[in-house]
């Protein structure tokens, strides 16, 4: 009876020192304002409690905005690698278009798969799990009259390429962003659908990318 006892005792302690799962997500000004209140992250986290996972998993951002996908290879080792994750989810891409006509400093196609290959290669070095995210939207129009719709499309299959390359999971954001506005946005409108001003995400927005990442994260 002693005997059942310890090991019931240590069993218990086990499952209640289990080490939480820790998630970096990786990205731009999206995932900067993505641990506000309302925010994506914020929002992961509260379907994460609702569910009695909370004992699972630790949920971090590092975003910045402004970031280019060589922003983030640059300061892997201070934000990510220094944290020592279980799980990184990359979100970028955006800047890397939207800049080229903004400010003249995006990132021309094949130096991004280049970045993205090696943040993902220093990132498997040490085991840690990696989940893809394609860039959304930059305007919501349906037409696809905004004027980087074709770069984003361009980008965004870099990305499932790489995934597919790598076996890695992705959210393909673009997509969904796609599909929700070709349903809801039938006034064809420029923002107010999922962005608040054609990019950063409003409360529907961040709850579709929200739902959209916790369904693989929780899988992992």
């Amino acid at each position: 009876m002693r005997i059942i006892y310890c090991l019931f005792l240590i069993l218990l302690t086990a499952f209640m020192t289990q080490k939480k799962k820790r998630i970096i997500f990786f990205g731009d000004s999206i995932t900067q304002q993505g641990v506000e209140s309302g925010g994506y992250i914020n929002r992961i986290d509260s379907m994460c409690r609702f569910e009695n996972k909370s004992s699972q998993f630790e949920f971090i951002g590092a975003g910045i905005g402004g970031n280019k996908v060589y922003d983030l290879y640059l300061r892997m080792d201070s934000d990510v690698l220094s944290k020592n994750p279980d799980v990184v989810v990359i979100y970028i891409g955006v800047n890397d278009v939207w800049h080229k006509v903004s400010y003249g400093t995006g990132t021309d196609p094949d130096k991004f798969e280049k970045f993205y290959n090696a943040i993902i290669k220093k990132l498997k070095e040490r085991n840690i799990n990696v989940i893809l995210c394609t860039p959304a939207v930059i305007g919501e129009k349906t037409d696809f009259t905004n004027q980087q719709d074709g770069d984003l499309n361009k980008y965004s299959a870099i990305i499932r390429n790489i995934a597919r390359q790598n076996q890695l999971p992705v959210v393909d954001l673009r997509q969904k962003f796609l599909d929700y506005n070709k349903q809801y946005n039938t006034d064809n409108k420029e923002q107010g659908i999922l962005t608040r001003d054609r990019v950063h995400l409003n409360a529907k927005g961040n709850q579709l990318v929200a739902d959209e990442m916790w369904k693989i994260v929780k899988g992992l």
